[in-house]
């Protein structure tokens, strides 16, 4: 008896010992809620006040900002990555937010504690969504290239994306507003030079679609 009762620790302390080699395996998964990994709908519902709101002073489409909301943080707004991007929409403070302060005539840049802030980590996310569609893509006439354009610029950068139709902008602008938006699409998947790119306009693309 003693003996199995031995035999029996044994081969547990391998087994525990076998789970500790492999940790990404057995990680336990944190139910969905509106600050975890929340299926779109459902994290655009938590935060719908507040984007609904930003939105209409910003004048840019609310299910955009969700999408971007979702993929970024999955709705959790103390969200902090490696690259120092913080909150919802995971806005990083001497680029994005920097750029939202300089076109509101502030100097600086957000700190920390202010883009933990939902009300105005969403509203400078916005902000710069806006600055995006109205300054280095003004001129997409198609709403839905817009709105990848957008996608793309808003994670890697408006310039990198025109750049990959020409450097001259008002020729790359002339260039996207010749191909239908599907075009588009695939121009990103096969051209930009971010690797994350072209997953990046997909899982914002399908976040959208399902909110």
């Amino acid at each position: 008896m003693r003996k199995s009762v031995k035999m029996a620790a044994i081969i547990a302390a391998l087994l525990l010992a076998g789970c500790a080699s492999e940790p990404q395996r057995k990680m336990v998964r944190q139910p969905d809620t509106p600050l975890t990994q929340a299926p779109p709908s459902q994290v655009a519902s938590a935060w719908s006040m507040m984007t609904e709101q930003a939105a209409k002073r910003n004048g840019v489409d609310q299910k955009l900002v969700e999408a971007i909301i979702t993929v970024e943080s999955g709705g959790n707004p103390t969200a902090v990555s490696k690259s120092n991007a913080v909150g919802l929409m995971q806005i990083k403070a001497s680029t994005a937010g920097r750029e939202v302060y300089r076109s509101q005539g502030l100097r600086g840049q957000p700190t920390k504690s202010e883009l933990r802030d939902p009300v105005k980590n969403i509203d400078i996310g916005t902000a710069y969504l806006r600055i995006l569609q109205e300054q280095q893509l003004a001129g997409i006439r198609d709403p839905k290239t817009l709105r990848y354009a957008t996608i793309v610029s808003y994670a890697n950068g408006a310039g990198a994306l025109l750049r990959t139709f020409s450097r001259d902008r008002d020729r790359a602008i002339a260039m996207i507003n010749a191909m239908t938006p599907e075009a588009f699409y695939q121009h990103v998947q096969d051209k930009h030079p971010a690797a994350q790119a072209p997953r990046y306009l997909w899982k914002v693309t399908t976040a959208y679609r399902t909110i």
